[in-house]
């Protein structure tokens, strides 16, 4: 059974930064597609940031240059590095993994994450 688990979250000031983990189990494919996405209240659930097996990566408009994806394969984790933090980036954010090559996706439980202006 696939399971993620996500941490960092918490209160922040704006300006500051944040470091959001994601770590799976029940799966060792480094070819798994691994993002992050984010809900804030009353909006829909976005995508923020996606990297493949190769390493390339993909980010909303809204946090490139700010925020930044990882992945170590040796510890089935994604990271998130999130920087310059605005108080437009408070929601749950949420661990995805796309499973290759069975095209099955799963969900972490969320994080959420505050910034105070």
């Amino acid at each position: 059974q696939v399971q993620l688990v996500e941490s960092g979250g918490g209160l922040v000031q704006a300006g500051g930064s944040l470091r959001l983990s994601c770590a799976a189990s029940g799966t060792r494919s480094s070819f798994n597609v691994m993002s992050w996405y984010r809900q804030a209240p009353g909006k829909q659930r976005e995508l923020v940031a996606a990297m493949n097996s190769g390493g390339t990566t993909n980010y909303a408009d809204s946090v490139k240059g700010r925020f930044t994806i990882s992945r170590d394969n040796a510890k089935n984790s994604v990271y998130l590095q999130m920087n310059s933090l605005k108080p437009e980036d408070t929601a749950v954010y949420y661990c995805k993994l796309f499973q290759v090559p069975s095209a099955n996706t799963y969900w972490g439980q969320g994080t959420q994450v505050t910034v105070s202006s």
